[in-house]
């Protein structure tokens, strides 16, 4: 794995339009989270975690505000730019696993390699080791419908971190599996933070969040609490 992340969010301000409405979907958030941490953010439906999530993975850009990454201001990059960092600093876990359903388990671990250019040679060999890593080398050929929700959750794994991300974004990575296997996942994504990737993860489940060695509560596009700085007042 690469070094893991840094972040530092300073005065970020996301607002959407909706016919003549404005929806604050973050507002005037500062937030710092070390290189190798642990963290969860949680909060009810609409409270800005999503919108979070995808700013953090440039997969959106704020109103105003900076987000530095590794110290670089990623907000002023090209899409080109924004995309490249994607791609080799920043794995992505979602509920509902985004797999390419006519693709194998292993040709889809293989695709962000593919889409960066890497040799097959290299594809090839990592792309063994990860079937082995987890658990799926006697589903390589299968495709996603063919595979469990656990398998497929840990296919998805397997993609996020085949280029070796400095930092795991997880967007209720528990929330189409049972419980079991979803313990099973957490266990697999928690192995890797303890190898010093930055873990992020998005959640309703209190559970899951308090697994994490830190809690952001999100409400109404702020941050209203953060267990390890000072928490800020409530909205009223």
């Amino acid at each position: 794995m690469q070094p893991a992340a840094q972040i530092e969010l300073a005065g970020i301000e996301r607002v959407f339009h909706l016919g003549d409405s404005e929806v604050h979907a973050l507002r005037d958030l500062n937030l710092r989270i070390a290189a190798g941490e642990y963290v969860a953010v949680m909060g009810p439906s609409g409270s800005g975690k999503s919108t979070l999530l995808n700013l953090l993975g440039l997969l959106d850009r704020p109103n105003s505000g900076s987000y530095r990454l590794e110290g670089r201001d990623v907000t002023t990059l090209s899409a080109d730019e924004q995309a490249r960092v994607r791609s080799e600093r920043i794995g992505f876990v979602f509920q509902s696993f985004h797999l390419v359903p006519r693709l194998s388990a292993a040709e889809n671990i293989a695709l962000p390699m593919v889409l960066a250019g890497l040799p097959p040679a290299q594809r090839a060999q990592r792309v063994a080791q990860a079937l082995k890593d987890y658990g799926l080398e006697h589903r390589a050929d299968h495709r996603p419908d063919q595979l469990s929700g656990g398998q497929r959750q840990r296919v998805a794994i397997a993609r996020a971190t085949i280029m070796q991300p400095a930092m795991i974004l997880a967007d209720e990575p528990t929330g189409n599996l049972d419980r079991t296997t979803g313990e099973e996942v957490m266990r697999l994504l928690e192995v890797l933070n303890s190898r010093g990737v930055t873990l992020i993860v998005v959640t309703h489940d209190a559970t899951l969040g308090a697994r994490a060695h830190r809690q952001l509560l999100m409400e109404d596009g702020a941050l209203c609490h953060d267990n390890v700085t000072t928490p800020c007042a409530a909205s009223t």
